[in-house]
């Protein structure tokens, strides 16, 4: 055997089973050679790093059908059930009578994609083209057992539109094999001694020098050691704690309240109109829920809504309903907390801010998710400005690590004047971090509130993608493993 192989005792035996098997999966190879199949693959592993084997990967897709998937298999598809069951048009009220509404909702759909019928002035009209489908025959040839795409006969779409209506699953399977390489043979055929080896010496060993005649298993000290990972706390919580840490050490005081508010304190309070956009089902999760208002600030929310109250606002006119105020929602903004604690607390000096969670009806997408971080936060005192708004805002960022701050005019409903702070990131250009602004006497008259408010509500989440290099949003929320361990706690 070639002197420049220091092969283990281990490595060894792989090998002569490797010469006889000449190719063999884990299962095969540990059975052969006497092994359990982490070892062999271990022994396996490392002739392949001195090119005595080889080690081939390959992963095997295969496809189960769901439960719902078996009974349409047997039962046949919602659309192919209605098709069958009508000869002519019919109403869709007496189609969802026949069949449940589920069966007919879905099936409605798919008869229109696939062109078997049309839906004329709420009308069922079949088109007299039913005929079998492929996804139909594929359901068909899985007869109760997994199958690869190959067993089945079809192209990848009609796949994937049996996924998409969750009637199939996908499962893949990682398959190894282990071969010998040619270089191997030649070893092999050079005759292989089985030493035993010792791993690990020991005292009695050095007493008795019985170590001089023992043959020690080899070590390779270039061998790069398994990455070790301490424990940390995840990136996007350990920048919350920063952006708290910021705040509690400029004075203020953080604040917590419900998830649940009521749209009084999520809109009204904050001079939303109540037919705002903000408060439609494409923005807002309403709840069937409702809250009793708030007694000693309703009418005065009211009149400042209708024609302005005592001050020179003209409100929003119309009629405020104190049944829309009462409606429950899952918070849209944690503003809702401080215009609470404003209210509760309306003798200054006040300076709070809370880092909690609100909820829109969002799409999903790299830089939209319905849940969301938002950092809140109010300043009221006596002779309060704009600038010192901008000046808490601009050290804040400061004290993020970013060093170019600036301000955009903005406009909210509720703040004026009103401004968009943005930050310079190298590569990105200025970025918009949130709105900020002066809370308008249309706010804070109703609560008794008689002095300046400076008042912010800041994107965390989009503030973490730029401190951690993300791209897509949904990072922040996965539980990569990987992403976890490597991510740096701090730079250098």
């Amino acid at each position: 055997m070639k002197s420049r192989y220091n092969l283990t005792s281990n490595e060894k035996t792989l090998l002569i089973s490797l010469e006889k098997l000449k190719k063999a999966t884990p299962g095969e190879l540990a059975q052969n050679a006497g092994m359990k199949i982490e070892t062999a693959m271990q022994a396996a592993f490392l002739l392949e790093e001195n090119g005595l084997a080889r080690v081939d990967e390959s992963i095997i897709e295969t496809y189960e059908l769901t439960s719902e998937g078996q009974k349409y298999a047997s039962e046949g598809l919602p659309e192919r059930k209605v098709i069958d069951a009508i000869s002519e048009p019919i109403p869709m009220q007496e189609l969802k009578q026949r069949f449940s509404p589920d069966v007919a909702g879905i099936a409605t759909g798919w008869l229109r994609r696939k062109g078997w019928a049309n839906i004329e002035n709420g009308v069922v009209v079949p088109t007299g083209n039913a005929g079998k489908g492929e996804d139909e025959h594929v359901l068909e040839k899985f007869e109760g057992r997994a199958r690869t795409i190959e067993e089945l006969g079809t192209d990848t779409g009609i796949v994937a539109e049996l996924l998409k209506r969750k009637l199939v699953t996908k499962k893949e399977d990682k398959h190894r094999s282990v071969s010998i390489t040619p270089e191997g043979l030649e070893v092999a055929a050079s005759g292989i001694v089985i030493e035993e080896e010792v791993a690990q010496i020991t005292s009695e060993m050095l007493k008795s020098g019985q170590w001089k005649d023992m043959k020690f298993r080899p070590y390779n000290i270039h061998t790069q050691p398994r990455a070790i990972y301490g424990a940390k706390s995840h990136p996007y919580q350990r920048l919350i704690d920063q952006m708290r840490r910021i705040f509690l050490d400029m004075g203020f005081t953080e604040i917590k309240g419900e998830v649940v508010q009521s749209s009084f304190w999520n809109f009204d309070s904050l001079f939303q109109p109540q037919d705002h956009p903000a408060r439609e089902m494409q923005d807002t999760f309403h709840l069937s829920s409702t809250s009793e208002l708030p007694a000693e600030y309703k009418d005065n929310v009211c009149t400042m809504h209708e024609y302005g109250g005592d001050t020179d606002s003209t409100g929003w006119g119309g009629t405020w309903s104190e049944e829309v105020a009462c409606k429950n929602v899952l918070r849209t903004h944690t503003t809702a907390l401080t215009i609470k604690y404003l209210a509760d607390n309306p003798n200054p000096p006040v300076k709070a801010f809370s880092i909690d969670r609100a909820y829109r009806r969002e799409t999903i997408d790299p830089t939209h998710t319905p849940e969301f971080e938002q950092l809140e936060g109010v300043v009221m005192d006596k002779d309060m400005s704009f600038a010192n708004l901008l000046g808490c805002l601009k050290e804040f960022y400061h004290r993020m690590g970013f060093e170019d701050v600036r301000f955009r005019p903005g406009y909210f409903p509720y703040t004026e004047p009103s401004v968009e702070p943005e930050v310079y990131v190298e590569g990105l250009g200025w970025v918009e971090l949130g709105g900020a602004g002066v809370f308008r006497k249309e706010v804070t008259q109703p609560l008794g509130i008689k002095y300046p408010v400076l008042a912010w509500g800041l994107g965390v989440s989009r503030l973490a993608m730029l401190k951690l290099g993300l791209k897509d949003l949904r990072l922040l929320y996965q539980s990569d493993i990987d992403w976890l361990r490597k991510s740096e706690i701090c730079q250098l």
